[in-house]
């Protein structure tokens, strides 16, 4: 039998790719094949809204990052943090100690119920961050640039000019794509996706037998 990483019982797979590629959706595919998720958007969104991440935030960006129900506005919080680096990583330095903790909390929980399979992180920086490293295998989500960019114009907006400043601050893709063990099509209908999903999964789980 396979021995995962740090000699856990069970893999961790990391999914990459392009911004708008389609990552939560690989991800939720995977949670329905019986694998625990670790969303580390959400994760973010828990720790940049406990008080002592705003209690900081507000000496540090003042009010102007504050809804008026006292929640953090976080595009206010991207606008500031895109512009400056030393605001980004400053930032991440308060933000990702306790999204690992709380990632490592609900590992620690799947690997005690039998029903999942593998913990997947769907993490927008997983090579930037180094966490890959962490990661048994690394799947990437492949959808082209045009594709990507009519999904942001969609869901967020955005246009060339904005999803080339952020992804200024990734990987390329290539690299990506190197580095991962796995790739996904993403650019075709769900049912295609899902199966790219479920082969992918089975030999990973065939490694440990």
């Amino acid at each position: 039998m396979a021995k995962w990483k740090q000699g856990r019982a069970k893999p961790v797979i990391g999914i990459a790719g392009g911004i708008g590629s389609g990552k939560s959706t690989v991800g939720r595919m995977f949670g329905r094949l019986g694998c625990l998720v670790i969303d580390s958007d959400a994760l973010a969104h828990e720790a940049i809204n406990t008080q002592a991440v705003k209690t900081e935030l507000l000496g540090w960006m003042g009010p102007g990052v504050f809804r008026e129900d006292g929640s953090v506005d976080r595009k206010a919080v991207a606008r500031r943090v895109f512009a400056d680096s030393a605001d980004a990583n400053r930032l991440s330095g308060l933000i990702h100690p306790m999204v690992a903790r709380r990632r490592d909390e609900l590992m620690g929980v799947a690997f005690e119920n039998p029903l999942i399979k593998a913990i997947v992180w769907d993490t927008p920086l997983l090579f930037e961050a180094g966490l890959e490293k962490q990661c048994d295998a690394v799947v990437f989500v492949k959808v082209g640039g045009a594709q990507r960019l009519r999904r942001l114009a969609n869901s967020r907006g955005w246009g060339a000019e904005e999803l080339l400043k952020r992804e200024k601050l990734q990987f390329s893709l290539d690299k990506k794509a190197e580095l991962a063990d796995y790739c996904i099509d993403n650019s075709g209908d769900e049912a295609s996706t899902l199966r790219q999903v479920q082969q992918i999964l089975s030999q990973i789980l065939a490694l440990s037998v």
